[in-house]
């Protein structure tokens, strides 16, 4: 008897690790991917295009865990995140933004990696070409080929002869492509400018409180230091009641007048397919061209247009909306 029941224990042990196994199996667990997040600060855009990210992978049922890192803006913390992600062996690193990108790069050649909320992939360096990516890396820009050239055409339409005061970080390589553009843009215009550069997030409301008193408009680039602390840029332009013009829809919501801008989420989430792709093997970096967002759109801000007393013209009627976010 005894005997017959240690036999029937062995086989009712057997029964439930085959079942364990069949559960693990269509659990997935055997499927599951690690993605490094490298993100190199914490606003609107960026956190959309990690959202949009997320829901690539959810949407195509592919399991993973993520380890996201933030280097809150500092450019001294984002190469130790990405070595970290490379001696710890994640299957694939989300470089959100330029410096996470180029640390990302330099940190491996093997660990394959997709970008966006990059402005200039080719002038960091992260590829050769847009049609032909790195061995390892691939996504999607954030800056639509025509954004700046609308953006300006928009202030010269508007706020003719005006002086527009930038504010930026000159080390952020995407913000002097972006800088370089809007000069371009403007070259028949009849639009002239002054600058301020910053080096931290700190700065931004002394150098925006300084240019007030030479600008007619403020046009706020999508410059990661700047937009970290765009409601104290808000807060100038409102109280001396000076059109802010912004890079994208997100710095909207936080009380920018307007822009020509894209979705962070879309872009996001497009990567997020590639990612998709590569995990899964149906495609590799290398074979996948770096992508631009798919259209732009006029976005205006009507609340912030009466704070900063923009008279309303009826063209602007036809653009889409955004609110100001409430505290």
């Amino acid at each position: 008897m005894k005997k017959r029941l240690q036999v029937m224990g062995i086989i009712l042990l057997s029964m439930l690790v085959l079942l364990a196994c069949d559960s693990d199996e269509a659990s997935g667990d055997g499927n599951k991917f690690k993605i490094g997040v490298t993100q190199f600060v914490e606003h609107p855009s960026l956190d959309r295009a990690y959202e949009g990210f997320q829901d690539a992978l959810a949407d195509a049922e592919v399991e993973v865990e993520y380890d996201y890192q933030n280097a809150q803006g500092d450019q001294n913390n984002v190469k130790p995140i990405a070595d970290n992600f490379v001696a710890d062996g994640v299957d694939l690193i989300f470089a959100n933004a330029t410096p996470s990108a180029q640390s990302a790069k330099n940190a491996t050649g093997d660990i394959p990696i997709v970008f966006t909320s990059v402005t200039d992939a080719v002038g960091a360096e992260l590829v050769e070409d847009m049609d032909a990516a790195g061995e390892n890396i691939t996504g999607v820009v954030d800056l639509h080929p025509d954004a700046i050239k609308e953006t300006v055409n928009f202030i010269d339409k508007y706020f003719n002869n005006a002086t527009v005061g930038l504010v930026y970080n000159s080390g952020e390589q995407n913000s002097v492509a972006q800088i370089e553009a809007v000069q371009e843009a403007a070259e028949n215009t009849n639009l002239e400018f002054t600058e301020r550069t910053v080096s931290t997030s700190a700065e931004v409301q002394q150098a925006t409180s300084t240019i007030v008193d030479e600008a007619d408009v403020i046009y706020i680039i999508t410059d990661n230091t700047v937009v970290s602390a765009l409601d104290s840029v808000v807060g100038v332009a409102n109280d001396q009641e000076i059109p802010l013009i912004v890079g994208e829809p997100d710095s909207l919501a936080k009380g920018g007048f307007a822009t020509y801008g894209i979705d962070y989420y879309s872009i996001g989430y497009r990567t997020g397919e590639m990612a998709v792709d590569i995990l899964t093997d149906e495609d590799s970096p290398e074979d996948m061209s770096v992508e631009y967002p798919p259209e732009i759109e006029m976005f205006i801000n009507k609340e912030a247009a009466e704070e900063q007393g923009i008279e309303w013209d009826e063209d602007w009627d036809d653009a889409e909306f955004v609110e100001t976010e409430s505290e």
